[in-house]
């Protein structure tokens, strides 16, 4: 059966108990998958095609008490010449999944469509406007109109908080006369039971009308959440002193109902713009992006919106500017800052057919390229991809959390009850005492922290993660990522500079150094690999003229065999020569005595005898051993794994100052010599950049893929290191490890504010408004303890520092 996954945005949900509500409905459905975000907002949801759809989904979710927000979409539509077309376009969108109304106006010629974010998206109506036959063209940014909403959202908040605290005070000093009842310390009339309950009553239905809103779609969906127990106590407060005011009495409770409400407002409003910065990653990324881009079409210059470059356009990009899309260089040249990819501060130069990414900055030169990705589609979008997902994934230690938070809400309406019983027909305590306790539990217990314990201080993580250029697929791989104990790093492209120069030539059967660069870079041309285009380069740069090859074959891991000139050729390892009857014992103490000095030698046979070798040398990148030696202060042990043989790889190894090595390993041992270390008993992080190097990333525990490799090693990580840099490795544990503990002591925190707020609040102990005051600032502060991972130093000192004191032991991390 085929599995489908797709993400939708959840409105209505105010704490843990609601997110876990609605994973519980929508996992009781077979052959479905449900995990919720709550500070995201977002419900991943994966499913059988043939036994569930998106709109059931929906249709849970909106039963359950919450919704599936619909977005609206106002297109300029260019094609248009009579109702036909208007009818097709209808016709066109209506039928997709997704979609929930297109209508198309001729007339203005615009068109605008309902749809559901997560199951369509704006790229895909575009394309199925364009395949119609049509020209969809935006009206407004949809990013600009979503700010536009969280911040009027935000406003709204703030209004009603202020809205609320006006009104609030008075009644608050009405506490005051509570306490000392023998003097007569605020104003008579201040103490009016009208003026009072004409105070809290537009707090209680307009302020608070939210909370009735939300409770009430809790409860019909089955469930309670931090509304319910809020709107419970504050009702019982009002309502009863409503009752005492009928009854004539004067000392009432409108400032307990408005005053949690106030102090709930507020938590909500500093919530709110907190739960805003931990997306800052995003929005950096975002803004890295151009807006306009110079396109060359009809023989001239035509300044086009960024959303309008189609691929197989040409764009000119002057001195200055942004790149504005990925593509290849077909004119001129120019030296382009891609520190915002790879970290690396200085320039790099771009000629013909060189590759130009997406919101680098063009320095120094004006050049005209073919765009070949836009859109989604770009460098820069796929990263802007990678940290939403992880920003809306859930680490394993989330899942503990939402299975308390299920059970929290209905446990404390609970406690509540019994400790109003307790007080009011065991102690004999009067009904207004019992009814205060009875507040104070339920507003105690509202569960807000530990919803976002976990989920802010992921988002951080990844956020903090993305901007010093380590991508993480996922919250999963965050939490996993310190839970190891080893690297196993490959060598070429990884260690080494992946650019191997060709250092020695030797002869032994009367070829010339010519000839040899002449039969083995004929052969080497036809592969890919880095050693074979070092050869080919110095064969380029002596002004060798190449032959052509017949009967080429890449052996793997010994080499290559093909036939120059009529004359069959082997270059490649002693493995490869012993196999065809190449005797290469005269060249041992030569091959030898390169390999001591960390040279690969390739040796070369032409008609059935030895002929000569030629070393290569791969040097280290300058960050190696300083990486290495940072790697191992954490505590790790390292290993290198490469495909050379044993003396250049120790020779190599010793110099990055790595002890153990796996020498000789064939591409598709890789991944077996990872399960050796994991039998040992270790968790194993493997790094590495090529194709080769797929299938173990993806058999170790964390696989991390060297960034400016190749796009199948970054699908098979979990980790991509963007930068290329091995100083990345240290930084991305660390990095684990501190988001980690903040996620534990926002736990810590937030499993004791409940655990000692409700027996002082049962035990009559805690006034409602402390309660509430308690209750409101422990999200915020849940909140703002995750923003500190903002700060983290991840910078690379002497050492190895990386934020981490030497002295400290493996047992105390540092704290984020």
């Amino acid at each position: 059966m085929a599995k489908t996954k797709v993400e939708l945005p959840v409105e209505g949900m105010t704490c843990a108990a609601c997110s876990s509500r609605i994973e519980k409905v929508l996992n009781k459905e077979e052959g479905v998958q449900a995990s919720v975000n709550l500070p995201m907002e977002r419900a991943t949801i994966e499913y059988d095609d043939e036994r569930f759809s998106p709109d059931q989904a929906i249709g849970k979710i909106n039963k359950a008490g919450f919704s599936v927000p619909e977005k609206q979409l106002s297109l300029d539509i260019e094609g248009m010449t009579c109702a036909a077309c208007s009818a097709r376009i209808e016709k066109v969108l209506n039928k997709q999944e997704g979609i929930r109304e297109a209508s198309v106006n001729l007339t203005m010629e615009t068109a605008t469509i309902t749809y559901i974010p997560g199951l369509i998206d704006e790229e895909t109506i575009l394309e199925k406007i364009e395949k119609a036959g049509f020209q969809g063209k935006y009206q407004q940014e949809a990013d600009e109109a979503s700010s536009e909403n969280k911040d009027a959202a935000l406003k709204k908040q703030k209004f009603l908080f202020i809205f609320s605290l006006i009104l609030s005070l008075p009644l608050f000093t009405t506490m005051i006369d509570h306490m000392y009842p023998q003097e007569m310390i605020l104003p008579h009339w201040l103490m009016n039971p009208y003026l009072q309950w004409a105070l809290a009553t537009p707090v209680q239905f307009y302020a608070g009308l939210q909370f009735y809103k939300g409770a009430y779609k809790s409860l019909r969906g089955g469930s309670a959440n931090m509304d319910v127990l809020v709107a419970m106590g504050t009702s019982a407060a009002y309502f009863y002193s409503v009752f005492l005011v009928m009854n004539g009495e004067v000392y009432l409770y409108f400032e307990t109902s408005a005053v949690i409400i106030t102090l709930v407002l507020l938590g909500k409003m500093l919530e709110a713009r907190a739960k805003g910065q931990t997306s800052e990653a995003i929005q950096k990324l975002m803004g890295l992006q151009a807006k306009k881009a110079t396109v060359l079409r009809g023989g001239s210059e035509q300044q086009v919106a960024i959303e309008d470059v189609q691929i197989g356009d040409w764009i000119r990009v002057k001195p200055g500017e942004k790149i504005p899309v990925d593509g290849v260089v077909k004119e001129g040249a120019t030296s382009v800052d891609e520190s915002m990819l790879t970290g690396e501060s200085l320039p790099v130069e771009k000629y013909a057919g060189d590759e130009m990414i997406g919101a680098t900055i063009n320095k120094n030169g004006t050049v005209t390229f073919e765009a070949t990705k836009v859109g989604r589609e770009t460098a820069l979008a796929q990263i802007i991809k990678v940290v939403e997902q992880a920003q809306g994934s859930k680490a394993p230690i989330q899942r503990m959390v939402d299975v308390i938070s299920g059970y929290f809400v209905p446990t404390a309406v609970a406690i509540a009850v019994l400790s109003f019983g307790g007080w009011y027909f065991i102690a004999g305590l009067p009904f207004e005492a019992a009814l205060i306790n009875f507040t104070a539990v339920l507003v105690i217990a509202c569960p807000c922290a530990l919803g976002l314990a976990t989920p802010t201080s992921i988002m951080v993580g990844t956020g903090k993660g993305a901007e010093n250029g380590i991508l993480y697929k996922g919250g999963e791989y965050l939490e996993r990522a310190h839970h190891t104990d080893t690297v196993v790093l490959d060598k070429t492209g990884t260690i080494t500079k992946g650019k191997p120069e060709v250092t020695d030539i030797i002869q032994f059967a009367g070829l010339s150094d010519q000839d040899l660069l002449q039969v083995s870079a004929t052969i080497e041309n036809y592969s890919e690999h880095p050693l074979g285009e070092a050869i080919v380069e110095k064969a380029s740069e002596e002004g060798v003229r190449l032959s052509e090859a017949e009967k080429f074959e890449a052996v793997p891991g010994h080499g290559l065999t093909g036939t120059v000139d009529g004359t069959a050729v082997l270059i490649g390892t002693r493995k490869l020569m012993h196999e065809h009857g190449i005797n290469a014992a005269e060249a041992e103490e030569t091959i030898q005595k390169l390999e001591h000095a960390g040279k690969t030698v390739m040796l070369i046979a032409s008609g059935g005898e030895l002929a000569g070798a030629i070393a290569v040398a791969d040097p280290l990148k300058t960050s190696s051993v300083q990486a290495v030696t940072s790697i191992r202060e954490l505590g790790y042990h390292v290993t290198m794994m490469t495909g050379d043989n044993e003396r250049t790889a120790q020779a190599i190894a010793a110099s990055a100052g790595i002890d153990d090595v796996f020498s000789e390993v064939l591409p598709e041992e890789k991944a077996d010599k990872v399960a050796q270390l994991q039998k040992a008993g270790k968790r194993v992080i493997m790094v590495g950049d090529g194709i080769n190097d797929a299938p173990a990333l993806a058999t170790a525990d964390i696989g991390m893929a060297i960034g400016t490799g190749t796009d199948v090693a970054m699908e098979a990580a979990d980790i991509t290191l963007m930068r290329g840099d091995l100083r990345s490795i240290p930084q991305a544990i660390m990095l684990s490890r501190k988001t980690m503990r903040n996620i534990k002591q926002n736990l810590f925190w937030a499993f004791v504010y409940n655990s000692i707020g409700l027996p002082i609040a049962a035990f009559g102990l805690l006034a409602p408004w402390v309660a509430g005051a308690a209750m409101a600032f422990s999200s915020v502060s849940v909140v703002t303890n995750a923003l500190r991972l903002k700060r983290v130093k991840l910078d690379q000192t002497k050492g190895g520092g990386n934020g981490r004191d030497p002295k400290r032991t493996e047992s105390e991390p540092a704290t984020a």
